[in-house]
């Protein structure tokens, strides 16, 4: 074994002459301290981002085909599903990569009860919408049935409308499109949901595309937007390009009029990832500056370490140990410090974070914060990189305060006390 470990590990990190060194007890207090800011800033940010991009995935299409010829009017805003289908089926490449593909027709319209009104955009979809995180969302009732056409005339509306318009899963509602002339239809309310994400409650309520292909006198192709779902998410901006790509080659070989413009979900919901990456400067920020305190801490540490022991530096010079030597003595001595209030930290930081996990004992405001409570992801990788990191900072600054040891002198440590 080497003799400068092997001397640390018999050494104490309290001096030999007290019970306990106050100055090493805040050193401990506030790495672990520092330890546990960082891991719950990670876990924290890293639910944020996970709650917030599922929420925005599952309501929003990975990637959007439009009409790329806008006009005041929803005629002039069509998009060909078949058309678009048709393309993508022809694609040996793309449709592989293809989870769902749903016909969605937007429309503005009105809810009118005896005790109030609300402006709402109606969501028609087709049988190939994906219901399941709607569903997961149901607190009344469940969701509309789209493949049936005897049941069209079925809503899913969100808590924020029923809550307002005193509705629940079951009460029928008149519903008013306004265009030309006023158009109204007596929708059935299967079920409400809850996504907390306010721009969507507040905005839509869903149902069967029919009806406002019907509303528009639309063909059963008709709709304002193709909402694709990717199996991987992890290109959106390639696959967007590649689909657009695909779609003006086939309206050039068909000779067809449609221009088509694709967009993915990142630049639909600009504003929410805008947000979501200002949480990773505040992050940086954060570990940074906790960083700075740990390392202030453990360069006091290592001082008092080598105040306390002044005397047996003067020794082990005057038997010929070189300040190198000395150094990396202190060091692992040191050491022991850090890895002990690493344990600490550890089990503090993970600890609060599977209790807010799963406890949801700090909550939130979900007009602002888009959910009820903090949300809590804990990665092993991420941890793991935390933790290396502390680790290297700790010993770069351990190497430069261990410095001060060359400039102790063995005779004058004879004399100190």
């Amino acid at each position: 074994m080497n003799h400068e470990i092997y001397i640390a590990r018999r050494m104490k990190l309290d001096n030999e002459r007290q019970q306990g060194s106050p100055s090493l007890t805040v050193a401990l207090v506030g790495i672990v301290l520092a330890v546990v800011v960082m891991i719950l800033s990670i876990a924290i940010v890293m639910g944020f981002k996970g709650e917030i991009s599922g929420k925005i995935m599952h309501l929003d299409a990975h990637l959007r085909v439009t009409n790329a010829v806008l006009g005041l009017d929803d005629n002039y805003a069509t998009v060909n599903g078949r058309e678009v289908r048709e393309a993508i089926a022809a694609d040996s490449a793309f449709l592989p990569l293809v989870e769902s593909i749903s016909l969605i027709a937007d429309k503005s319209a009105i809810l009118k009860t005896d005790q109030d009104f609300m402006g709402i955009i109606m969501r028609g979809v087709d049988n190939g919408y994906d219901w399941r995180y709607l569903q997961s969302k149901m607190i009344e009732g469940t969701a509309p049935v789209t493949s049936d056409t005897t049941s069209t005339n079925q809503i899913a509306i969100s808590k924020t409308v029923a809550d307002r318009l005193q509705l629940h899963a079951g009460d029928k509602v008149p519903t008013y499109f306004i265009d030309d002339k006023i158009k109204v239809r007596n929708l059935t309310i299967s079920g409400v949901f809850e996504t907390d994400l306010e721009a969507f409650d507040n905005a839509y309520i869903v149902g069967n595309i029919n009806v406002v292909q019907c509303v528009n006198g639309w063909h059963g192709d008709m709709g304002t937007q193709v909402a694709i779902n990717m199996k991987n998410t992890g290109d959106l901006d390639n696959d967007a390009y590649y689909l657009y790509s695909m779609l003006a080659e086939n309206t050039v070989e068909h000779e067809s009029k449609n221009l088509f413009m694709v967009t993915n979900t990142y630049q639909n919901n600009m504003p929410f990832f805008a947000w979501l990456q200002m949480l990773d400067m505040n992050v940086v920020i954060i570990l940074t500056l906790m960083m700075i305190v740990a390392a202030f801490t453990l360069i006091s540490a290592m001082l008092m370490i080598v105040l306390e022991r002044i005397r047996v530096i003067g020794i082990f010079k005057a038997l010929g140990a070189t300040n190198g030597s000395i150094r990396r003595i202190f060091i692992f001595l040191t050491g022991k410090l850090i890895l002990k209030a690493l344990i600490i930290g550890n089990v503090i930081g993970i600890g609060l974070a599977l209790l807010q996990k799963y406890c949801h004992i700090v909550r939130l405001d979900p007009a602002s914060y888009y959910m009820p409570y903090v949300p809590i992801h804990l990665s092993i990788p991420a941890l793991l990189i935390l933790n290396v990191g502390i680790i290297l900072v700790s010993y770069l600054t351990l190497l430069g305060a261990s410095h001060i040891i060359s400039t102790i002198k063995p005779t004058a440590t004879m004399r100190f006390e």
